[in-house]
């Protein structure tokens, strides 16, 4: 007879991990399914500073090994596969993966969501070495450098006025003369030392090893100009990995999923944790909790209807 699972998590980043530590430890049968590496977006970070727990800073990879482990040691099954469709009505889900149909009571969508890149020459060699995409995590290497934002949004001026606090130069360049930005962000950034690169396209990275600089091409005459710069912070979005639930879920404008802090989505024993979720603030420290709250939230459901518990 085919398993049929109380909890499976797609995605194996901290919100999926957490959901299945959670729930594995109360007792539920619970996979986590992940195509790649345990960690999700964590595992391009060199190294995270503001996880509570590790005062000299951990690997991405690293923690998020420990945390796939962590869920292991209470029976938390990992199984390394893509999920291609899922129906998420019903009493049973049913999750079509690379391996066969996987069968749950419960599912936690934690599929993360994904950075917007500019797509120029150059940005896949830097990353990591001048080129980010989280100035709240890789931030802290610019203190007393120059470093730009590319973007023109909320978070683009975000990033631009938490760098302003050690960088010793902060350009925000965008492709239009004003900011998209609520007005708030606008009043804020007129308070600093922030320079506006106004009506600019980066156009390509400049440095071998790391970043060195970034050419600049103006959108109204084309002419081109080189800013150096020791890095450069990308922020045009995110893009949510939502396409599995598409039809299925309510997805706000941006495409996330409608959740609140309890993680429950319009269906019946489906949640949304970490980073695919409506939601404020997107760090490891708010995916976890969103695992926690879901993995809460899905043992209740189950207690509530106890012909769906094993």
């Amino acid at each position: 007879m085919k398993t049929v699972y109380d909890m499976a998590v797609i995605g194996g980043g901290p919100a999926g991990y957490t959901a299945a530590l959670y729930a594995a430890r109360a007792g539920m049968r619970v996979c986590v399914l992940e195509m790649a590496l345990a960690g999700g977006q964590m595992t391009t970070t060199d190294t995270i500073d503001n996880y509570p727990g590790f005062d000299g800073g951990i690997e991405g990879w690293e923690l998020g090994d420990k945390m796939k482990r962590n869920a292991e040691r209470f029976g938390a099954v990992t199984v390394q596969t893509a999920v291609s469709a899922c129906r998420l009505d019903g009493d049973v889900k049913q999750l079509e993966t690379d391996i066969g149909t996987v069968l749950a009571r419960t599912v936690v969508l934690a599929t993360g969501a994904s950075p917007k890149l500019l797509g120029i020459d150059d940005e896949t060699r830097l990353w990591g070495r001048g080129v980010h995409t989280c100035a709240h995590c890789d931030g802290r290497f610019y203190r007393g450098k120059t470093v730009a934002v590319i973007g023109g949004g909320n978070s683009a001026a975000a990033d631009a006025l938490y760098l302003a606090r050690f960088a010793k130069q902060v350009y925000l360049v965008h492709r239009r003369d004003t900011l998209r930005a609520e007005q708030y962000y606008k009043n804020a950034l007129a308070d600093t030392s922030v320079e506006f690169l106004w009506n600019k396209n980066a156009v390509r990275f400049l440095g071998e090893d790391r970043v060195e600089g970034v050419i600049l091409r103006d959108t109204a005459d084309g002419t081109e100009m080189t800013l150096a710069c020791d890095g450069v912070f990308v922020s045009i979005g995110r893009q949510p990995q939502t396409a599995l639930v598409e039809g299925q879920l309510s997805l706000d404008r941006n495409g996330y999923i409608i959740a609140d802090e309890s993680t429950e989505t319009a269906l019946p024993g489906v949640f949304a944790a970490g980073d695919v979720r409506t939601k404020a603030l997107r760090q490891v420290v708010t995916a976890a909790s969103d695992g926690a709250c879901a993995a809460h939230a899905a043992e209740l459901y189950l207690a509530a209807h106890p012909e769906k518990s094993h």
